[in-house]
């Protein structure tokens, strides 16, 4: 019998939209899709944004570790720390989600340039 392996993740998809902005000061450059977070901690591990497209046609999600967002409670808003033109160039998807393991995580984190973070532990 195969094996199969079971992901430390799971995606919690927001029923409301939240903005995302650019550290610049107020752009925004897209929304908070869902939070990916770990099953075992509870913790959110990653978020993902959706950038681009008109009316859900070329729209594409991007999962970035979540110390690259920070809450604004005056704007309701999260700004992202990075370069809009960094997460335009960051893995992405637009139709199946890539499953959320380590080797993804340490992915993101090596692009982004972030702490890797172990799955295992959460």
């Amino acid at each position: 019998m195969a094996e199969t392996s079971i992901q430390p993740l799971v995606a919690a998809t927001l029923d409301t939209t939240m903005k995302v902005r650019g550290r610049d000061g107020g752009k925004t450059i897209g929304t908070l899709h869902a939070f990916m977070v770990h099953k075992r901690s509870g913790r959110a591990m990653y978020a993902v944004l959706s950038l681009g497209g008109f009316l859900g046609v070329g729209k594409h999600f991007y999962g970035v570790p979540i110390q690259l967002l920070a809450y604004d409670l005056a704007a309701d808003a999260y700004v992202a720390s990075v370069e809009p033109k960094t997460l335009e160039g960051g893995p992405n998807w637009s139709g199946t989600a890539p499953d959320f393991d380590q080797a993804y995580a340490d992915r993101l984190a090596s692009y982004y340039g972030a702490d890797k973070q172990d799955l295992t532990v959460g």
